[in-house]
């Protein structure tokens, strides 16, 4: 368990040392150009070899067929097109892609770089993420083999040029580099529950900011493990209007896997609280709202779980709800549960007791996922098409959630014209908003209606493989709260024990 919450097998180091090494690429792009003719820079770029000879390398020739310039030796060329290959003049203003660390660091949201006396007059506002919310990280999720993630990583758009083309990370020669890096980080981790059962652990995309799921290869292999009469169990991170529209929407396109069913799991306390109950504070002890029977409370947040039944069910699948027994959770509560979800139209809804008594706690569950699996007879139906525009796009999302329109920013709007004039219109959509409501405003439990979901920005990962709106707040870098889990966290300088990651 300590390894699994620490270093693991350095697949999140990898995505951050890859992602870095691209950021550094970017400015120091910029500062080569900025202080050099075409010619010497062009020279620089191709360097004679040992006997006195300049070539193009492999990732070179990518850039030359992209310029359509067919021209192999690197004397051939002209002064204009050792312009147009040697000068990516890229526009600061449109840079997008962030350095990233695996710390919520709430400080490093927003820096300036460029500071130091050799860059004088190449300062820049620019900001970190946090690791997993790397475009690396979700390429590496929806890659099918090594060949396609090479393909992905070089075609990750940083920015644009000052004439509004997009600059990818080949065009700075950066993909076969970032693919060495990442070449081992492909590569799913075997691991084992408490109870013997095989687990595979691969990739960690951001939820919010990205598709949140876990790697196309992992579930690939996965169901060739267990064979045509076998089942996988693949996680969605979050709820039906986050990981299960992400799941679906993206990276089923992707991989061509179509699931039977899906669970959502359902507690009674989650759904008091979408009935109204007291907000729920860290540090403190929880409200007797959760902690003794209030049949009309959970019956308040029905409305909450029958709107994920319905919106996973929309796109042909069989729902179970799994409701996750807590000790102080009674009869009437849990039956009034499984009622609700029958009538929502879940195939089923089962009582688990797995955090009490391991696998014999969820039996039934299984049981149930099987017979839901053995009655999916319907095509998988996606929530949009995906030669609409991207607008279009957003808002059938949005319409999904329960908004009644969407309101673009000004940045928003330039954003989407861009994406759009450059190509990139036909990726699916993939909405960065928080995860505690259907809408914008993390306080509106329930299901809310009639609300209008502000979008902040526009943002593209085209190497992933889809375009991510932000919507209200939502930020790409979590701040640490007032008493972090380091508190608990330390080493038995004796045994060499971990303790608190356990």
């Amino acid at each position: 368990m300590d390894e699994f919450n620490l270093h693991m097998t350095g697949d999140i180091h990898a995505i951050t040392a890859a992602n870095n090494l691209l950021a550094a690429a970017i400015d120091t792009r910029i500062f080569h150009e900025n202080t050099q003719k075409d010619t010497a820079l062009f020279n620089r770029l191709c360097p004679p070899n040992k006997e006195g000879n300049r070539e193009f390398n492999d990732i070179m020739f990518r850039r030359l067929k992209k310029l359509n310039i067919t021209k192999t030796k690197p004397e051939d060329l002209t002064p204009e097109e050792v312009n147009k290959f040697a000068r990516l003049d890229i526009d600061p203003d449109s840079i997008t892609w962030r350095r990233v660390m695996d710390v919520n660091d709430r400080f490093l949201r927003k820096i300036t770089v460029g500071q130091g006396p050799d860059e004088k007059g190449m300062v820049r506002e620019t900001g970190f993420d946090i690791s997993v919310a790397s475009e690396i990280m979700a390429v590496l999720a929806l890659t099918t083999s090594l060949t396609d993630m090479r393909e992905r990583l070089g075609k990750m758009v940083i920015g644009n040029r000052k004439n509004g083309d997009p600059v990818t990370a080949d065009d700075l020669g950066l993909g076969g580099a970032l693919t060495v890096l990442m070449k081992d980080a492909i590569n799913p981790t075997l691991m084992q529950t408490l109870e013997g059962t095989p687990v595979l652990v691969h990739a960690g995309p951001f939820a919010n900011i990205a598709h949140g799921n876990s790697s196309i290869v992992t579930d690939k292999i996965a169901l060739k493990l267990v064979g045509p009469g076998g089942y996988v169990v693949t996680e969605a991170g979050f709820g039906s209007d986050i990981g299960t529209e992400k799941f679906m929407n993206i990276k089923c396109r992707y991989s061509g896997l179509k699931p039977q069913c899906a669970i959502i799991v359902a507690t009674i306390r989650a759904l008091k609280m979408h009935g109204g109950g007291p907000l729920v504070t860290a540090g403190k002890p929880l409200d007797r709202a959760y902690t003794t029977e209030n049949v009309g409370l959970v019956e308040a947040g029905y409305v909450n779980l029958a709107r994920h039944i319905e919106n996973t069910k929309a796109y042909g699948v069989n729902v179970v709800v799994a409701v996750n027994k807590f000790s102080t959770d009674t009869d009437a509560e849990i039956d009034a549960v499984k009622n609700a979800a029958i009538k929502a139209g879940a195939f089923d809804a089962v009582l688990c007791t797995h955090h009490a008594h391991g696998g014999k706690g969820a039996v039934d569950l299984g049981i149930a996922v099987e017979k839901a699996c053995e009655n999916a007879t319907q095509p998988l139906k996606f929530l949009y098409p995906l030669d609409i525009s991207i607008k279009e796009k957003i808002e059938a999302i949005a319409r999904s959630y329960g908004a009644s329109g969407v309101e673009y920013s000004e940045q928003a709007e330039k954003q989407i014209e861009m994406y759009t004039k450059q190509g990139f219109s036909g990726l699916p959509i993939c909405m960065a908003k928080t995860q505690y409501s259907f809408s914008d405003n993390a306080s509106a439990k329930g299901a809310p209606t009639g609300f209008v979901l502000p979008i902040r920005d526009v943002r593209g990962s085209i190497g992933a493989g889809f375009i991510y709106p932000l919507v209200g707040t939502m930020s790409t870098m979590p701040g640490l709260p007032t008493r972090p889990c380091f508190y608990d966290i330390d080493l038995d300088t004796e045994t060499g024990r971990v303790k608190g990651l356990s």
